[in-house]
């Protein structure tokens, strides 16, 4: 769907400095994000957990954005993947013993490996690692505060990812 588009705005607008793949790639990331978005809070409307469901979207993406993370092979597989796991999320509940455990694992995991894999993705030279760690771990270590059981299992689930390929 994002070549498709792609070489739809391509064609009305020949004279843009974006090449295809260019558009491809920024298209196929807005996309992505969109049906994850549309997605879950779709399946929350079902699950009566549209308040939770909008907690994991917002604690997911803003430790993703700072800290990285492996990638699914596919668009698709990120998409359904990510929409199932967030749904799911949203229907647990923890006592705060657990929220707090999941929380410090989390805390333990960005300390170790964030950032991940964001060579590739990211323009932010490697000098300023450091400092996407420090502001990843503040990210998750605000949960302590908020205490949001949904929250501390999206971190986790976020967390884990850093693990595989840091560089």
């Amino acid at each position: 769907m994002a070549f498709k588009l792609a070489n739809q705005i391509k064609r009305t607008v020949p004279d843009h400095p974006a090449s295809v793949a260019v558009l491809k790639y920024a298209l196929a990331l807005i996309l992505n994000a969109s049906m994850i978005i549309v997605l879950t809070l779709f399946a929350s409307i079902f699950t009566g957990r549209m308040v939770e469901a909008v907690m994991i979207l917002v604690a997911f993406a803003l430790l993703r954005q700072i800290s990285g993370g492996i990638h699914l092979k596919t668009g698709m597989a990120c998409v359904l993947v990510t929409s199932a796991a967030f749904t799911y999320i949203s229907c647990i509940a923890l006592n705060s013993w657990w929220t707090n455990l999941f929380t410090g694992i989390a805390l333990i995991l960005v300390l170790c490996f964030a950032p991940s894999k964001i060579e590739k993705q990211s323009r932010i030279p490697v000098q300023f690692y450091p400092l996407l760690r420090l502001l990843s771990s503040l990210l998750v270590c605000t949960n302590f505060v908020i205490g949001s059981s949904v929250v501390a299992i999206a971190f986790l689930v976020q967390s884990l990812t850093l693990i595989r390929g840091r560089r």
